[in-house]
């Protein structure tokens, strides 16, 4: 295990700005621009994703200045804006909604809900230590897929109360459930300003887009909110000042709350990494650079740590805002600084006319947020993509729509898992082939030794193709209780990458059982680690002699050849 060193890691970031770590601050006028562009693409989110979260729209605009200050500095996609997003206020809005429903009002469990981000923010920096974040990429597509889709239809089923003017129930089993006595009493204005919303967000675009359509919309809306003076329910007041530290806090939390809070915190740090990582591919694909995914974890643990002191909400690298910035001209880290100082600015300068936003305006913007999440292209391939895919994806979306989205990720890495070592288990044993040597390709093996006729099928050879794992262990048995009885048996390694315990227990069972039958087997073309893990194991020289682990297949022929030679050689007596 690798870990940061003084001079190449975080602690360079904090203590050298001389360093390679801390390049990324030449700053242009497109930095500028983007980051501002960005700033104001993000109002309207930060504010919806707060007052979703049940924190305060003020808790969004928090999370979206500390989070986006300091992944900026520190993280390691230049391009890149943080915020809070879809997916970690989905988690955020659950944990903070059990936290309530133990401690009966926010007041009592506030202490546990800093605490949780302040938890959160430190394991995913841990991650970034350790290097965990090389390993997102091994994380399967459909799991991915269903995942992100699930958010989606999350945060549009948490909207849609909102939307006709009624408090939305904490679950989406709820939503479900009492979705439809909700609307029998639909607060029609509320409805209209939500459509309205998000017809705006839709087709502004088309007019222009020097101007982000959802700032069109939360303006445009709330104006008209406030013309009609219509009896709908605004987010009411928001600080206009900086935040205040909330550390405190969490030094009078019920020790009922321990478990939740790590198990939560283990949630978001995990989402999160996810969140900023994907984003960070997007960047680069764009930019035509590469991120650094561990100082990214670190730079987002860091910035979600310190939000949460402060009560803002936590949040990861935004697909959408990241790719606004870059299209309106940032290229290093100056950007994102910019676009945390835009909403600094906005938040000190008019955070007071924030509190006649309309909730269903926020409501709005969320349901198309939802929709951006929704894997599209995922959903429209479900039919021709092979079934077990297809089978991944769905369950884990439902079982993040209905579960719990850390289980999802889980349930759906073990399917893929299982899945790909059937699959792998299956094209081992359609490649792995036995043959008599006589017949091998075509007899190359066997021409111009001199073997005689009535030996020639007396030599059996074993070609395996592919790793001997727990998948394949099974197989390989089988395999070899049909052999037929011949004197020798060749095993030919070349194509065996890796043999784990699994594997060479089933090997060293499929040996004693030819060695029962008096069956001779020669190894060939052992790699370093297979022969490795079968000298460790005892299978060299226990059961396979030095003599009878070849070099070559060539060698192999050649040794069996002469063995067999000998032994029907006609003895001759001496009177």
């Amino acid at each position: 295990m690798h870990f940061y060193s003084l001079r190449t890691g975080w602690w360079a970031c904090l203590l050298a700005p001389n360093y390679e770590t801390m390049k990324g601050f030449t700053f242009t006028k497109g930095d500028f621009f983007g980051g501002l562009t960005a700033g104001i693409v993000a109002l309207p989110l930060a504010l919806a994703f707060g007052l979703q979260s049940g924190l305060g729209a003020a808790a969004g605009l928090y999370g979206a200045i500390i989070l986006g200050l300091f992944s900026a500095l520190l993280g390691g996609t230049y391009t890149q804006i943080s915020g809070p997003t879809g997916p970690m206020t989905v988690v955020a809005t659950a944990a903070i909604a059990g936290f309530i429903q133990i401690g009966g009002s926010l007041e009592n469990v506030i202490g546990a809900i800093i605490a949780t981000f302040l938890l959160a923010g430190i394991i995913q920096a841990l991650m970034g230590v350790v290097r965990l974040g090389e390993l997102i990429r091994f994380i399967p597509y459909p799991v991915i897929s269903g995942f992100m889709s699930g958010i989606g239809v999350i945060i549009i089923l948490l909207q849609l109360f909102p939307a006709i003017g009624q408090p939305s129930p904490p679950t989406t089993f709820e939503v479900v459930r009492q979705i439809g006595p909700a609307f029998s009493d639909i607060n029609v204005w509320a409805l209209l300003y939500a459509i309205l919303t998000v017809v705006i967000v839709y087709l502004f675009p088309r007019i222009t887009k020097t101007v982000p359509g959802t700032l069109v919309a939360l303006v445009g809306v709330t104006i008209l909110s406030v013309v009609l003076q219509k009896d709908v329910e605004v987010i009411g007041t928001i600080p206009s000042g900086l935040p205040e530290m909330q550390i405190g806090s969490i030094f009078t939390i019920d020790a009922n709350f321990y478990g939740q809070i790590i198990r939560v915190a283990i949630t978001l740090a995990a989402l999160g990494a996810i969140d900023s990582l994907l984003t960070s591919v997007v960047a680069d694909n764009v930019t035509k650079t590469r991120h650094d995914s561990n100082r990214e974890l670190i730079g987002q643990g860091i910035g979600n740590s310190v939000a949460g002191i402060f009560g803002g909400l936590p949040g990861a690298g935004a697909t959408m805002r990241t790719l606004v910035n870059i299209r309106s001209g940032g290229t290093s880290r100056w950007s994102g600084i910019i676009h945390a100082a835009t909403l600094a600015v906005i938040l000190l300068a008019i955070g007071s006319y924030a509190a006649l936003i309309p909730k269903a305006v926020l409501a709005g913007l969320l349901i198309t947020v939802g929709i951006g999440i929704l894997d599209t292209r995922g959903i429209k391939h479900i039919r021709v993509v092979p079934r077990t895919d297809a089978a991944i994806m769905i369950v884990v979306l439902l079982v993040t729509v209905f579960l719990d989205l850390l289980t999802a990720v889980g349930v759906g890495m073990v399917m893929a898992a299982l899945f790909f070592m059937k699959k792998m288990s299956d094209a081992i044993g359609e490649r792995t082939r036995i043959e008599p040597l006589a017949t091998y390709d075509n007899g190359l093996h066997w021409q111009n030794r001199n073997m005689p006729v009535e030996l020639e099928g007396n030599v059996l050879v074993k070609h395996i193709e592919g790793p001997l794992f727990f998948g394949f262990a099974s197989g390989l048995q089988k395999m070899a209780e049909g052999v037929v009885d011949v004197s020798h048996a060749v095993f030919r390694m070349e194509e065996v990458p890796f043999i784990d315990q699994t594997g060479l227990y089933s090997l060293q069972e499929t040996l004693l059982t030819m060695k029962e039958r008096k069956i001779k087997v020669v190894l060939t073309g052992l790699l370093k680690q297979p022969e490795k893990m079968l000298r460790d194991g005892g299978i060299i020289p226990e059961l396979i002699p030095e003599k009878d682990v070849c070099p070559t297949f060539s060698a192999a022929v050649d040794c069996i050849v002469d063995e067999l030679r000998k032994k029907e050689r006609p003895v001759t007596s001496i009177d």
